[in-house]
């Protein structure tokens, strides 16, 4: 099946010298959500901005459902719709104006009852009539997505959409989301919330100094690159480990009440049963015992300090 997106040997550079984006190859598949995440600077924004046709590219192609968004450019952005991080609109018109405007702008025919769908999905048909300038953040956010949605598109980008948001807007809007996947978009979100990519994305890319440095299966990435660790609570204090115990990796935890051991999830063995013995082995006794695996953010972090 032909990729939502296809991004071949893309690079950007600006007239400063500065490299935005270095080589850059990518395919996002259709009817999934894709998470983009990098650190600031990292040429998130650039690599969105290219492919929505709004930055030239210095070199390479980006294909948007098949059409070469810089040769057939009406064609391939009528198939996008972006969600920026900033909040631009009118804010003297009303919601109502503002999302049919954005449909007649990709030079779509008026369908009310489709805005209306949209504007109800968003939880904004209440809001229909108000100008844009009366409403609060988390609202102004959301007619931005209904902007993005008028026109019907195939493909959505979202930059950073939860940005300055309440935890319970955020939930209804990844709601939003993958309802908009089940209906058959694809969704290209860019994100500083990492739960947010944990919770909601079907594979993550992260890009670091405008590279790609790994695109994945979130659940594959996880297990490949996620650790687990072991967590003993001791029956006693203990003040410091014994010199036997060195080879482990033990880190004393919570005022010296628990012991933390962390080990491969992929590796041949995890050395939980020798250390057991060993701890019986130096007197040292438990109460009870956790595990917990690493989280995206964790990997995330891992993944950007080792490309620095």
């Amino acid at each position: 099946m032909q990729p939502a997106i296809s991004v071949s040997n893309l690079s950007k550079t600006y007239a400063s010298g500065f490299q935005a984006l270095k080589r850059i190859d990518l395919e996002i598949r259709r009817g999934e959500i894709f998470a983009l995440l990098g650190p600031n600077g990292a040429g998130k924004t650039t690599l969105i901005s290219i492919i929505c046709g709004i930055v030239r590219p210095s070199e390479g192609t980006v294909l948007a459902d098949g059409q070469d968004i810089s040769t057939y450019y009406r064609a391939a952005r009528s198939k996008i719709g972006l969600v920026p991080q900033e909040l631009t609109t009118d804010a003297f018109e009303t919601v109502w104006k503002t999302a049919n405007f954005s449909r007649g702008l990709f030079g779509r025919p008026p369908n009310p009852a489709y805005i209306e769908k949209v504007l109800k999905d968003l939880a904004l048909w209440d809001k229909r009539d108000s100008p844009i300038r009366t409403l609060s953040g988390g609202m102004k956010r959301r007619v931005m997505i209904a902007k993005a949605l008028a026109h019907e598109p195939a493909i959505l980008f979202l930059d950073e959409p939860t940005a300055g948001v309440d935890v319970e807007l955020r939930r209804d809007m990844w709601n939003v989301v993958r309802a908009l996947r089940a209906n058959g978009v694809t969704i290209i979100l860019t994100t500083h919330y990492i739960e947010e990519a944990e919770e909601m994305a079907d594979r993550i890319g992260v890009i670091n100094k405008g590279e790609i440095i790994l695109v994945e299966e979130k659940a594959e990435l996880m297990r490949k690159l996620g650790r687990k660790r072991l967590t003993l609570i001791l029956q006693a204090r203990l003040e410091r480990l014994p010199e036997g115990l060195s080879a482990y990796g033990l880190e004393l935890a919570n005022d010296g009440h628990e012991l933390v051991y962390s080990y491969d999830t992929q590796g041949e063995r995890t050395g939980i049963t020798a250390l057991l013995h060993d701890l019986n082995a130096a007197g040292i006794r438990f109460k009870d015992l956790q595990t917990t695996q690493s989280s995206l953010e964790e990997i995330f972090v891992s993944l950007v300090r080792d490309g620095a």
